[in-house]
Order: structure tokens, then sequence, then C-alpha cells
């Protein structure tokens, strides 16, 4: 019996995208189901309910639609849907900017060219220098599906010299779920967990036609218990800003700040950088990594192969 989460069957196995309008009849179920009634001002007759959450017929009242069209569309037929009746049902969800983006894209999908599954993303000299020319701050640049494709002296001495790991292992969502020490160096590292997942269902929803990515997705699934949880979620998220707290192995707890900047050039590469209030302890320790240069970048790695080998995780 084939027990793999129904909507990552077969992407490991074939390299096949995920399917769109699978995509599109689970999300818009997922987030049916998180509503009440009474979150939409609806009686709520208790008892005698047997779905969770909204039925069908109350979210296509509340979008103006009748619940024959909703129906095909919660079972994966957008192709005609409008714009219009997608806010209209993007209204009635509740659904936040990301979430909404992220309906738009699997109702009505864009026609990428096709391209070679192997070939690797690519970042222009001129970033790569820019990268070098940032001095004491960790900065990287992410690329589809959360590779990490770039990165400077100081993001090597914060997170490991990921010149260490063959290429494909350069990747978030496999660091953060499969590497034993990033459940360590993340002090909120649920959380973290949370966004990488919600990050893939972003770019699954621009990209449902990657084999990489649903590759990516079976892998995880097949390897990951809570991966497949938050999988099954089907929450969205674009990158923005926020604090990020890590238990660095040399220089102990860090609060960093991080800035996420998405480049201009049509490449979907996001540059991301990460610093500290001045005058803090956080600035301090940034400012002692960066004095001990590459020695700094070594041990950090030591010191992270050395909490792996003790983790419980």
């Amino acid at each position: 019996m084939d027990d793999k989460p129904e909507s990552t069957r077969g992407a490991a196995d074939t390299g096949a995208g995920l399917d769109p309008r699978a995509e599109l009849s689970e999300f818009l179920r997922s987030r049916r189901a998180r509503l009440k009634p009474e979150d939409v001002g609806l009686p709520d007759y208790g008892r005698h309910r047997r779905v969770p959450g909204l039925r069908r017929e109350e979210l296509a009242q509340l979008a103006g639609v009748s619940v024959a069209y909703y129906t095909r569309l919660e079972q994966g037929n957008g192709r005609n849907v409008s714009a219009e009746v997608l806010d209209a049902i993007a209204r009635a969800l509740r659904l936040s900017d990301a979430e909404h983006s992220h309906l738009t894209h699997l109702a009505k999908p864009k026609q990428h060219k096709k391209k070679p599954a192997t070939r690797t993303e690519q970042v222009r000299p001129a970033l790569r220098q820019l990268l070098d020319s940032i001095d004491g701050v960790p900065a990287y640049i992410s690329g589809r599906r959360s590779d990490i494709l770039a990165w400077n002296r100081m993001a090597a001495a914060v997170f490991g010299d990921w010149s260490e790991l063959p290429a494909q292992e350069r990747n978030w969502a496999r660091l953060v779920f499969l590497k034993p020490e990033y459940r360590d160096l993340f002090v909120e590292w649920d959380q973290k967990a949370s966004d990488m997942v919600a990050f893939l269902r972003m770019d699954a929803g621009c990209h449902s036609d990657d084999p990489r990515l649903s590759a990516l997705v079976g892998e995880l699934s097949l390897k990951s218990e809570e991966f497949r949880r938050l999988w099954a979620n089907h929450d969205v998220k674009e990158k923005s800003y926020g604090v990020k707290r890590l238990r660095h192995p040399l220089v102990g707890e860090l609060a960093l700040n991080f800035e996420s900047f998405r480049l201009s050039d049509g490449t979907e590469q996001v540059l991301i950088t990460y610093h500290a209030e001045p005058g803090s302890a956080s600035a301090e320790a940034l400012r002692l990594l960066a004095s001990w240069g590459a020695d700094a970048t070594k041990a950090g790695a030591a010191g992270a192969a050395g909490a792996a080998g003790t983790s419980g995780a």
C-alpha cells in the first residue's frame, strides 16, 4: 500500500511536477476548514454541522457566486475563473496577501518556458562582488526552492561553511529538516521549519511544473514526519523581515534582524542580510566573528559538527 501523502504522491518517484488542480482543491478546502461560521457572521448550528469550518454553500454565499460555480473551482477547475471572482473568494476566506497571490497562481497558472531540470541558477558576478564587500554583515542569496546560491564570509561564520557541502545539499529546507545541527542553531526551530515549508508552498504555486521542486518535496516528505505535517497545512508565506535568534557554537545566543530584498532582474533570487542592534551583545558577538575571519568559519563548522554528534534530535 502506498502511504505517501496525497499531495506528494508520485513526485519523488517520477520527477513530475505537482498537480496544480489538486493543489488548488486542497488549498481551498484547507482555508475553508479553518473558518467558523461565527468568524464571518453566520449562525452556527452546532452539532448539526458535519464538516469542519464553513460549508461550500456558505462560502459561495459570502463570495457572491453560485454553489455549483464554487464547487467546480474547489474541485480544481479554475481555468475560466475571473480575477474578480478570485478576489471575492479571497475576501470571503479572509486570505492574507500571500495566500491571495497563491490562490491566483494555482487557479490561473502561468506557462513557463521549459528549461533543463539540471540547470543550475547563476548569480551575477556583480552580486557576488557585492556580497564580498558587505563587511561585518552576514548575507547570502537564495534562489528557487530556497537553494543557497552565494554567501559572504560572515554568513559562513554564522551559519556554517556551506562550501563544504555538495551543491545539491545547499538548500535551506534540507538543512532545516535533515541536519540536526540546524535544529540546534535556531532557538525557535519550529518557527523556522514552518516558515521554510510556507516558502516552498509559495514557490510550488508559482512553479507547479518544476520537477526538482516536486522531487524535493517528495524527498522531505519521506524523510521527515515534521515536514509532512507542515506541508499538509497548505500555509504560504513570502520572505520578508524579522528577528532570528540563533545559538552559535562559538559566541552563544545571537538576536539578529533580517531583511529580504527580492532582486529585480527576473531571476526570483532574494538577497537576505542579518544585522544586530548597535551596542548590543549580539553586535559585539558579530564583531568577534568578523575579527576571527577564516578561523571563525572553521571553528564554527567544527562546533556545529560537534553539536550534531551530541544532539538527541
